[in-house]
């Protein structure tokens, strides 16, 4: 019997200063000279690449450069490559990662190894932090599917072959408008939400935040991308026939002290975000969540229904962060958990109640 081999992405864009380091972390943990490495790269410049290429390596190292841009189109090409196709479990993790562990990449391709079709990072994240995870993708994902997965949008993950080879073919399935959401930073929720129909998905925890580049100047795009991918795929594939009974939802915010400038450049950030968001309903959350997957399970196409969701995301954020800076990390994850529930029990409402 030939033995499994296993085999990373790094996916990159303009990370000289980081891919070298998880580079590293990742040969280290995949500890296999059968293993490759393949560097997913669409750089402004040669930079990124040659810090790659330098790292020093046990595992088989495979550049790709010039990709089209975009995480997961990035994703998808180095999938379709016979050195991934071919590997038993496929780590995918973040090239702007500063604090790279190989004991969690070890841990999550374990966990692929041991049945899981996926094995995603569970690391809490500060309070003013993932508001998309938070308010979106964590409680559309576990109130629609029943998969409560604490960090559904996290970029470090290890995935069976047979749930990549899936990915890739209900990718190319895809219509045009969503093809080009999955090809950017759609691309986790999709992963995930296609994995969780091969097989069990499972999370590593982990008990200090990640440090990586932040994400909330980007968070248009992000939305933009990530969100449409959830609605379609939460609202047109199967639900359970009873909630998911696993006892209390727990979030977990990390905590630390917002300085009075920086909370002012996230609200002013906000307030330019919505400045051409369209109307604004005050709707108390998560029912706008509620309806943009209503909407979509109507037949609204999924991107229509983002853009409609949009300003009440942004309302939702600057509520989130106002209040946030005054509370406790007790009450923080009591609001996030309260939230949850709410949309758990409103899109699947307890046996003998009227929906």
């Amino acid at each position: 019997m030939t033995p499994k081999t296993a085999a990373a992405i790094l996916p990159s864009r303009n990370e000289a200063a980081t891919i070298a380091a998880v580079s590293t972390a990742v040969d280290a943990a995949l500890d296999d000279a059968r293993a490759v490495v393949l560097h997913a790269d669409s750089s402004d410049g040669p930079d990124t690449a040659e810090h790659f290429t330098a790292a020093r390596s046990r595992a088989r190292k495979v550049g790709l450069t010039g990709l089209q841009r975009g995480k997961g189109a990035q994703i998808l090409a180095a999938a379709r490559r016979a050195e991934i196709s071919e590997a038993d479990v496929v780590l995918i993790a973040d090239t702007d990662t500063r604090n790279p562990d190989p004991t969690i990449y070890r841990a999550l391709v374990s966990r692929v190894r041991r049945g899981a079709s996926m094995a995603i990072a569970d690391y809490p994240r500060h309070w003013d932090e993932a508001n998309l995870t938070n308010h979106v993708a964590r409680p559309l994902i576990s109130a629609a599917t029943g998969h409560d997965v604490p960090q559904p949008l996290a970029g470090d993950l290890a995935i069976s072959r047979e749930a990549l080879a899936a990915a890739a073919r209900a990718a190319a399935a895809l219509p045009g408008e969503l093809a080009a959401c999955v090809n950017g930073y759609g691309i986790d929720a999709f992963l995930l939400l296609t994995a969780a129909t091969v097989g069990p998905i499972d999370s590593v925890r982990l008990d200090e935040p990640k440090r990586h580049a932040g994400s909330f100047p980007h968070l248009p795009v992000i939305f933009h991308q990530a969100v449409p991918v959830l609605l379609h795929m939460t609202a047109t594939g199967s639900r359970p026939i009873t909630p998911p009974d696993s006892g209390p939802v727990v979030y977990r915010c990390a905590d630390r002290a917002l300085p009075p400038h920086r909370a002012e450049t996230m609200l002013t950030t906000l307030d330019s975000f919505a400045a051409s968001s369209g109307r604004y309903d005050d709707w108390p959350w998560p029912l706008p969540v509620a309806n943009a997957w209503r909407a979509v399970n109507s037949g609204t196409p999924a991107a229509d229904a983002a853009h409609q969701l949009w300003p009440h995301y942004l309302h939702r954020v600057r509520d989130w962060l106002t209040s946030g800076q005054q509370a406790t990390t007790r009450q923080r994850t009591r609001m996030l958990a309260a939230a949850h529930a709410r949309l758990q029990i409103t899109l699947i409402p307890p046996a003998g109640a009227s929906s």
